[in-house]
């Protein structure tokens, strides 16, 4: 069957998408879930009964609650050392006081990541481990419908308050009976996102009409974002937060003396923060967090100060829904702290453990076929066995050291019980589902591999591939490869322990994928064979396409498919940026091997280099309206010759041209120092902490100023001179913002202490920006629309280019502008010292520029974590949150690498043809027709 390469390029796009989206299936598992909320919670089990025919316990309903009011402040970002270490000590007195000789309990909480504030309220609330799935919709997040601790106490009448992020608004519509949120995605508001929160309080704590009160408090976390966690705007908000924390504490004690049960203050964060003040990854900085419980109902501290005890941060939900005498959420995996529940009876914390323990083992068995297998599930039962004994003896009344004894045995059983349910369960949110995703690889590989396969055949539109799809489907191949994949699919989705997505599919459907499978292994073997058959026929012209390959090319072939393969390993994705700066720092060796052999030993040029030169720039001719030129054969030896002439570079150029490797592996050994990426040595210091730290201002200021200059003169060479002064009137703008937010001086000035958003001057960029590329632009419309000259699209891409520059130096933090610096040194270096000497055709330069560009998305800091994007960078220049500017300029300044050199690789190409077109022109014996 004859297929238009258009069909062809469609169904592979589509049989792509389904393979994507299989993988994406599997790879994303799905957390663990109980049965739907909307059931009536009932009132929970009763306590083990005693042994015995016919004993039964007398306390079969819900504990009451622990505490009359209970006030949760969460404040994003705050990092474990914020609290616990030397910024604590200096900045938060008083908790610092109350951790030390107060009636509290402090602990570190453990989140999971993604650290993200969404997946970390919905952990907070509901107990369970939200996945990375979360992350794409953290920014516009959906009402939560999981059992969770608000729609318990909603459902049980407590009355709750609400202030802060209006995520919080969004995950539970309906539950506050008063709230006032707060865009969390405004990272330049410092001070009015917490101002909006502290406003109620003074109202709020002398009413009674309410029984949890939660605050999310944002300043901090914005603080992060733009300035780091060294900034020096971290210590006064924390003050700030210290203070509200000693007002909330006093207030709820001077009403205490009023009522019956005492009041519960607790203080967390939903995630921390990295070394650069973002967050997202799994560092130690952002999953570990303070968590507070402070109460009067606690025993007042004596002796040395511990160290805080490692909690998990699910484990918040068990405890506050017991201090509230909610049931637990069915979807928690969280187990209860005990020191919170510690001053209560013995009878009282072994209840509280049965309802934790009861609750683990009942989630379990709904996830879990082999559910009485786990050694959790195991323990819980030997665990409830010896309570069912206590209980015996208690309501005997026996008093005696045996009771006690046994009392505390069964405590340390349920805590090892519930240890072990826990992790059980937490285990399978991590677990893939292993068999869909090699489904979903198995047929975008075969999709990519039918694809090359046929672009020689495909290339034009007008082009037809023939589809060996009839013979495949009446093979016997095509039926045994099917019978095979089947008996698979039975064997695994028969044996398999956990639920399988693909499994779950019907049987017909599966039966269409497996057919699908096996009829594109048949076509891709037949394809095969036809070439194989086709490379055996005579070469009409053997002079043309004979070519020798060159260790560059070698090397790119290689680097290339190395690096593919490399991404079957989780260390190689986390450690990625290795991968390109070795590519990169080897391709440097092998193309200075290749300028030594070209200016010293060929003495000549190769007599097929007139048909070579011609053949590199074909493509680029017949996109640029150059098809009309051709050089004939007998024009061979004059065209030899102007090439020799002017592309083979004389004199001192010579020197520089054999130095460019050297200067450019330079330039990447200083650009690896300025920022740690990855994930194995992140924390390790480097030249960019250096540098952003507050004493080093004068500094940074210094260097800032001189790659602003360098940025000038690197790039304004193709602009026009009113581009040229568009470019330096931004760039200076670009340094008073930087000035306006606090990050450099300027010379004249002694401190920072006039601080403002740079609003202002943000926008004096922008203007300059967009006029910058509306030139550009508008070349680029001149040269398609009323000229076909190429050299008027060069131009109007170049000042394209120049305009996205000045933008990037704009989003950039001031102690990454050396990299745009280097990014145009180096592309400067190569286009004038190595491409043009060695005359590199379209195939090599493409692939030197992703190879570039890929490492240059490193050099910037950037991993493959979502904890370095830079979200700061979408809000310069905004007074508020506007959603697709936001996420244009976080997406512009996060892969400004890779764009930066795409875009220049289109404006080279285009100024080679300009320049090949100019040559071939002049040359006598052109033939122009």
């Amino acid at each position: 069957m004859r297929l238009r390469s258009g069909v062809l390029a469609a169904g592979c796009l589509l049989l792509q998408a389904m393979g994507v989206a299989i993988f994406l299936r599997g790879f994303f598992p799905m957390a663990v879930r109980a049965r739907p909320r909307g059931e009536p919670p009932g009132d929970g089990p009763a306590e083990p009964a005693p042994p015995g025919s016919g004993a039964v316990s007398n306390w079969s309903a819900m504990p009451p609650p622990l505490f009359r009011k209970v006030v949760l402040v969460l404040i994003d970002a705050l990092r474990e050392d914020f609290v616990f270490g030397p910024k604590g000590k200096q900045f938060m007195p008083y908790a610092t006081q109350v951790i030390e000789k107060g009636t509290s309990y402090s602990f570190v909480a453990e989140a999971k990541p993604p650290t993200v504030t969404m997946p970390r309220i919905k952990a907070l609330m509901t107990g369970s481990i939200p996945g990375f799935i979360d992350v794409v919709v953290n920014l516009n997040s959906p009402a939560l419908l999981d059992d969770n601790l608000i729609w318990q106490a909603k459902t049980a009448g407590k009355r709750i308050i609400f202030y802060g992020d209006d995520t919080w608004v969004k995950l539970f519509p309906k539950h506050f009976v008063e709230y006032d949120g707060t865009t969390s995605f405004f990272v330049s508001d410092f001070t009015e996102v917490d101002d909006n929160v502290t406003r109620h309080l003074d109202r709020v704590l002398k009413r009674e009409d309410w029984d949890l009160l939660i605050l999310h408090y944002l300043g901090l976390d914005h603080i992060g974002h733009v300035t780091g966690p060294n900034s020096p705007q971290v210590g006064p908000k924390l003050r700030e937060m210290d203070n509200i924390l000693k007002k909330i504490h006093i207030s709820l004690l001077s009403k205490e003396g009023e009522a019956s049960l005492p009041s519960l203050l607790v203080v967390c964060g939903d995630h921390g923060m990295s070394e650069t003040g973002s967050h997202g990854g799994s560092s130690e900085g952002e999953v570990h967090t303070p968590l507070l419980f402070i109460s009067s109902a606690f025993e007042k501290r004596s002796g040395p100060l511990t160290q805080p005890e490692l909690v998990q941060q699910t484990d918040l939900a068990s405890t506050l829904a017991v201090g509230l005498g909610l049931p637990i959420s069915r979807n928690s995996v969280g187990t209860l702290i005990l020191p919170v529940v510690g001053g209560k009876t013995m009878r009282e914390q072994l209840r509280f453990l049965h309802l934790n323990g009861f609750q683990l083992s009942r989630l379990l068995e709904e996830n879990t076929p082999a559910y009485e297998k786990d050694p959790g599930y195991e323990q819980f039962k030997i665990a409830e066995k010896s309570h069912g004994n206590w209980i015996k003896l208690y309501l005997e009344g026996n008093n005696s050291e045996i009771l006690m004894n046994l009392g505390k045995k069964v405590l340390k059983q349920y805590l090892e019980a519930l240890k072990t349910l826990s992790a059980s369960l937490s285990k399978q949110v991590a677990q893939y589902d292993m068999y869909s995703m090699m489904v979903g690889t198995v047929i975008v590989m075969e999709v990519l591999l039918l694809l090359l396969l046929s672009v020689p055949k495909a290339l034009s539109s007008r082009a037809e591939f023939e589809v060996p799809l009839s013979p495949s489907l009446f093979s016997l191949l095509f039926y045994l490869m099917c019978l095979v994949l089947c008996a698979v699919h039975v064997i695994v989705c028969t044996s398999a322990e956990s639920l399988c997505y693909f499994c779950s599919m019907s049987w017909l459907t599966a039966l269409g994928v497996m057919m699908l499978i096996s009829a594109l292994m048949c076509g891709i073997l037949s394809a095969i064979g036809k070439i194989l058959e086709n490379s055996r026929l005579p070469v009409k012209n053997p002079v043309v396409s004979s070519s020798s390959w060159s260790e560059v090319d070698v090397l790119m072939l290689a680097g290339t498919i190395g690096h593919v393969l490399s991404l079957g390993a989780s260390s190689f994705i986390e450690e990625e940026h290795q991968t390109w700066y070795f590519l990169i720092n080897t391709l440097c060796l092998a193309l200075c091997q290749e300028l030594c052999r070209n200016h010293f030993l060929l003495k000549e040029c190769d007599p097929q280099h007139g048909i070579s030169l011609k053949q590199n720039f074909d493509g680029i001719g017949e996109a640029s309206d150059c098809k009309n030129i051709d050089v004939p054969t007998s024009g061979n030896s004059k065209l030899d010759k102007v090439a020799s002439s002017a592309e083979f570079i004389k004199g001192s150029d010579k020197w520089i041209s054999l130095a460019s490797p050297w200067i450019i592996l330079i330039c990447c050994r200083l650009l690896r120092s300025l920022n740690q990426t990855g994930v194995q040595w992140a924390h390790r210091p480097d030249f960019g902490h250096w540098l952003t730290s507050s004493e080093h201002k004068s500094e940074l200021s210094f260097l800032a100023a001189v790659s602003l200059v360098m940025i000038f003169f690197l790039v304004q060479r193709r602009c026009s001179l009113v581009s040229k002064i568009a470019m330096a009137l931004g760039l200076l703008g670009v340094y008073s913002y930087r000035a306006a937010i606090g990050n450099v001086v300027f010379p004249w000035q002694h401190d920072s202490k006039d601080i403002s958003k740079g609003i202002t001057e943000a926008r004096f960029v922008y203007v300059f920006v967009l006029g910058i590329v509306f030139t550009g632009t508008k070349d680029l419309l001149k040269s398609q629309v009323i000229s076909a000259d190429s050299s008027v699209k060069s131009t109007g891409l170049w000042e394209v280019y120049s305009g996205l520059v000045l933008l990037a130096a704009l989003l950039f933090r001031p102690h990454n502008l050396p990299v745009l610096v280097f990014c145009l040194l180096i592309q400067t270096m190569m286009t004038k010292y190595i491409w043009r000497p060695l005359k590199c055709d379209v195939a090599q330069i493409t692939i030197m520029h992703y190879w570039f560009g890929q490492a240059f998305f490193y050099f910037q800091g950037n991993s493959n974590g979502i904890a370095t994007v830079d979200v700061s960078a979408g809000f310069v220049g905004l007074e508020s949150y506007v959603e697709i500017p936001a996420i244009f300029l976080t997406a512009f300044a996060t892969y400004a690498g890779p764009l930066l050199w795409a875009i220049h690789l289109l404006c080279y190409l285009s100024s080679e043809v300009s320049r090949l077109k100019a040559q071939l022109v002049v040359l006598p014996g052109t033939v122009l027709f």
